[in-house]
Formats: C-alpha cells, structure tokens, sequence
C-alpha cells in the first residue's frame, strides 16, 4: 500500500496496522506526517483547545536497587547523596504547590528497599487527611511490582491497599520500551518486564484508577520495537479503556552509563506524530517540552499534542541527565496562544477547570524549577524510624544510632 493510500485510511479514522505504521514512520515526508497527525487531533478536539495541568513533580527518593543503565538520578543504597523526602518536606511542596493553582503532586521515585508499603500508606493517608481534595498521581508500574516484591503481596492488593490510602492515580514511567529484548539491553528487565508492566496497568484499571501511559525512545531500539510498544499499548487500552493520555519523550544521555547522542527534534516531532495516528483509541497526548524546550513543546501542537503537560514545579531525573527546561503557567499559556490554540487548565481526568490562574489572581513567577532538595541537604527524616530497616547498610545505622542514644 503506497504511503497515499495509508494516509487516506488515517484521514477517513480507520485503524492503521502495524506494517502500515511502519511504512508511514519510515517514508512519509514530516510535515505529511505532522499534517495528518494534527488531523487525528482536530477530529479528537475540534474546539481548538489547549490542555495543561499546574502539579508538582515530586521524586520522594533517589536511592534505587535497579540501576537503569539509562538513569543518571539514581543513587545506590547507602550513599551519601541518597535521600528520603520527609512527611514535613512533602507538606510544604504541597502548600507551594497550592499557593500557585496546583491540584495534585505527581509522586515517583526510586526502588528503596528502606520504605516498605506501610510507609507509603502512612505518607498517602497523612497528606489526604491535611489536603482531602489534594490528588495523588503516584507510583509507577515498577514501583508497585517493587512492593509487591518486598511486602510479597499480589500487585492487585498493592493497589488495592494503595488506593485505599489515598492514591488518585497512576503515572505511566518506567514503561521506556515494552520489548523485554531492549529492557534487557537497558538493565531494566528486572524491575519489570513488558508483560509485567501491563499487567501492573491492567489492574489499576480494573480496580477503578485512571492511569497515563509512556514512551522513551532513542536508546537501542528499533523502529519496528517502537511500534511494538504503541500497539501493545493500544491493545490494552482496547481492552479497558483506562488510559487518559500518552507522553513520549527522547532518552536524555547525559550522566548516563550508557551515554549515547540525544535523539533530535525532527525524530521527536515524527514519533509523537505516529503516536497519535496509531494511539487511535487515546483521546490526550502530551507534548514533552520538559526535554525538547519551550518551542519544540509549541510545535508538537502541529503534530497531533492537543496538552502541555504540567507546569511541574519542581524536576529532577530528566536535569541529572543535563536536560533543565522550565516553563511557568504564564510561558505555557503564551506557547499555546501563539500556535493559536485556547489554554484550559485542568485535572489528571482532562476535566476543565476553567481559564489559566494567573489571570484570576496573582501567582509568583516560576523563572526555574525546584529540585527535591538544596544542595549539600542531608537530613535523615524523624519517622524512617519507625519502619524497619532492610537494607544491610541501613541496618548497620541504625544499629549504629541505637548505641548513640544509649550513651
């Protein structure tokens, strides 16, 4: 089938096949691509509105025992750049992040072998019983199989138990490329394999949570692996319709292990455009200007992005690996206008909760993001102890601090 024909089946709303992807991926000119992408986005949003959310990325930890070869933010167990964010830390991200219209605080971060499930619980139900209409969009697929790992639980009770302490949500991270033959390649195998991260949403979804769903490309695999992922993606949406939105972004090489060159604009602007076309059954994506900038971020309106994400407030895995864009409510909205679309602010569910904030009162200006901690930071939270250590070094810690307070 010549590319014209594909792109009469796009334009006509059938379903693309995944030869047919390919082919379109591979050959179609960009703006031909772009073009019929925005296509499938005007069908989807004909009012000509922008979305974006004013949430704070929060990363609770960075201690991690998976060691992604491609994460330049993770530190191993006992180092002296670990940390652990403590219950009043959290607050007071909270209370910054309401000050400016924020909604939710997006919580994820490394596998720490130190926080067992009963500190998760304990945190979630601390910060609703402070902020009850604060939502929690928490937790990516392996940090649940984490968990479920430790606490050797089911992942349907994790989330279970999850959800009745709180969670709102589920972030789509750790998904990188769902084909166990590039996770292998990328050291992240082990922390959840294609079908086990799945299955992590699946269940989410069937226990009532609405859940985003993710992409990061550029590292070793292939055009046909990149297609892979969109369709087994579609084919679980197809199955429970519990995804609100899609977010693909490019590998950030920087700091990393594995090293490698950043994938380049153009290639960004033709795997969001594919996305869109093959995402038939996903009704949001997310343009991804924390990585491409402010006017990449404008441009992905043109290739099939009808959101801007969120403000974020705050970010820290993507600046380890050297990448540090930031755009307050005021620079996202100008961005949407300029491309000449109209600004909604609105929630995790892409309800519309009105016109942007800093037109109704004023906000502060956000000129840079926040990090999860000042620098030379090390304070070692009050309540860690009272969950049991792990770790062998943790351990030896607290053993250590036990004698201290004897004396």
């Amino acid at each position: 089938m010549s590319i014209e024909q594909i792109a009469a089946k796009v334009r006509s709303g059938e379903r693309v096949r995944a030869e047919e992807a390919l082919d379109l991926y591979r050959h179609a000119p960009t703006p031909v691509l772009g073009r019929l992408a925005d296509s499938v986005r005007a069908r989807k949003h004909p009012g000509g509105i922008v979305t974006y959310i004013i949430d704070r990325n929060v990363n609770y930890t960075n201690v991690c025992v998976a060691k992604c070869n491609f994460c330049a933010f993770y530190r191993p167990v006992g180092s002296a750049e670990g940390y652990v964010l403590g219950f009043e830390e959290l607050f007071r991200k909270i209370d910054e992040t309401i000050a400016v219209g924020g909604v939710q605080l997006l919580l994820q971060g490394g596998h720490n072998p130190d926080l067992p499930l009963t500190w998760y619980e304990d945190l979630f139900r601390a910060i609703k019983g402070r902020y009850p209409a604060f939502k929690l969009h928490a937790l990516s697929p392996p940090e649940v199989i984490h968990l479920s790992r430790l606490s050797q639980l089911p992942v349907a009770d994790i989330i279970d138990r999850l959800k009745a302490a709180g969670l709102d949500s589920i972030p789509g991270g750790g998904a990188e490329i769902l084909v166990d033959r590039v996770r292998r390649l990328l050291h992240c195998y082990g922390k959840a394999t294609a079908d086990e991260w799945l299955d992590v949403m699946r269940q989410a979804h069937r226990a009532g949570l609405r859940t985003t769903a993710t992409m990061m490309y550029g590292t070793v695999e292939t055009d046909e692996e990149r297609l892979e992922h969109l369709l087994r993606l579609r084919a679980l949406q197809d199955e429970t319709g519990g995804f609100t939105a899609f977010i693909t972004w490019s590998y950030q090489p920087s700091h990393t292990e594995l090293g490698g060159v950043e994938a380049t604009g153009v290639d960004y602007l033709r795997t969001l455009a594919i996305a869109r076309i093959v995402l038939d059954n996903f009704d949001n994506l997310q343009a991804s200007w924390v990585t491409q900038g402010g006017k990449v971020g404008q441009l992905s309106l043109a290739y099939g992005a009808n959101d801007m994400g969120s403000v974020m407030i705050e970010e820290n895995v993507v600046r380890a690996a050297g990448a540090a864009y930031c755009m307050d409510e005021v620079e996202i909205v100008r961005n949407i206008e300029d491309a000449g679309f109209v600004p909604m602010r609105r929630n995790m569910h892409y309800e519309q909760l009105g016109d942007p904030m800093f037109r109704q009162r004023d906000v502060p200006r956000m000129l840079e993001l926040a990090t999860a901690r000042a620098a030379g930071e090390a304070t070692i939270p009050a309540e860690l102890r009272l969950y049991p250590a792990r770790s062998r070094l943790l351990k030896a810690q607290r053993s250590s601090l036990e004698s201290q307070d004897k004396t």
